[in-house]
């Protein structure tokens, strides 16, 4: 389907109730239609190092190869998008992984990711770890992404039900992390966008804090501009709890006429 959407963003990360300090980092890139989010673990202030650095390496790699790169000449450029974002994390592994090695405080550091890229009609998404992206579409919310933790495991043999989850001993327990070894194994899809789809990227502070249902409800307020959205779901996440760091990244395909906002709320056309 040949078309192009504006594309409208928020962001919001939030330290919680419980925790000393905040691990989870997070980016938006307007100019190549990036969103990236990660949380981080580790003693002292381990865990924000490897959110932080895998951040801003997943950034800087694909800021030197989209400013590159040639959609018109390409002839499947959403498997180029896959391995440029595949990159980018394996490159965030090694700089991790390197860093924890030569500094003793650093050591076992490690952080989860979830990166999108919006192109052409299109959504790439590459995670590591239990960091999610759901969409909402016509009031249905979807996980595109599958963790990578015990919990999930024990969903896929059937040992644990979806509505149990949440309240399960052991549930951040991850299989998968960026920085803890010299393979780290990326998951990355490709999914079709429609107008007025919603996209949220979130840390496990929100998802283990707020059932589906209250997701839903929150996002399907009318009215509310994206901002009001980020701030509403992290103030229940607090509000039942806020047991760990809360960090969202919404971004709307959206109608060409919704208005001028602030930095993470500006429009943009990522054009085919």
């Amino acid at each position: 389907m040949n078309h192009h959407f504006p594309l409208q963003f928020a962001a919001k990360s939030d330290v919680g109730l419980m925790r000393p300090h905040n691990e989870d980092s997070i980016a938006v890139n307007l100019n190549f239609g990036l969103m990236i989010l990660a949380d981080g673990m580790g003693g002292y202030n381990a865990g924000e190092v490897a959110s932080t650095m895998a951040i801003t390496t997943i950034e800087d790699t694909l800021e030197k190869k989209l400013a590159v790169f040639d959609p018109e000449t390409c002839k499947d450029s959403t498997s180029l998008m896959k391995q440029m974002l595949v990159e980018a994390i394996e490159n965030a592994n090694l700089r991790i992984l390197t860093a924890a090695l030569n500094t003793a405080e650093y050591n076992g550091m490690g952080t989860t990711v979830v990166a999108t890229l919006f192109h052409k009609d299109q959504i790439v998404v590459a995670h590591v770890g239990d960091s999610r992206l759901y969409r909402l579409r016509q009031q249905e919310l979807i996980l595109l992404t599958h963790d990578h933790s015990l919990l999930q495991e024990q969903i896929d043999a059937g040992l644990i039900d979806q509505e149990s989850a949440r309240f399960a001993p052991h549930r951040n327990l991850i299989t998968r992390a960026v920085g803890i070894d010299t393979f780290v194994d990326v998951e990355v899809h490709a999914f079709e966008t429609q107008l007025d789809d919603l996209y949220l990227l979130c840390s496990d502070g929100l998802t283990d804090m707020l059932s589906t249902t209250e997701i839903v409800d929150i996002l399907s307020q009318p009215n509310n501009e994206l901002e009001d959205y980020s701030d509403a779901l992290i103030r229940r996440a607090n509000d039942n709890g806020g047991h760990d760091n809360t960090s969202v990244i919404l971004v709307r395909a959206a109608p060409i006429n919704l208005p001028q906002e602030s930095l993470f709320g500006r429009i943009f056309s990522w054009m085919k």
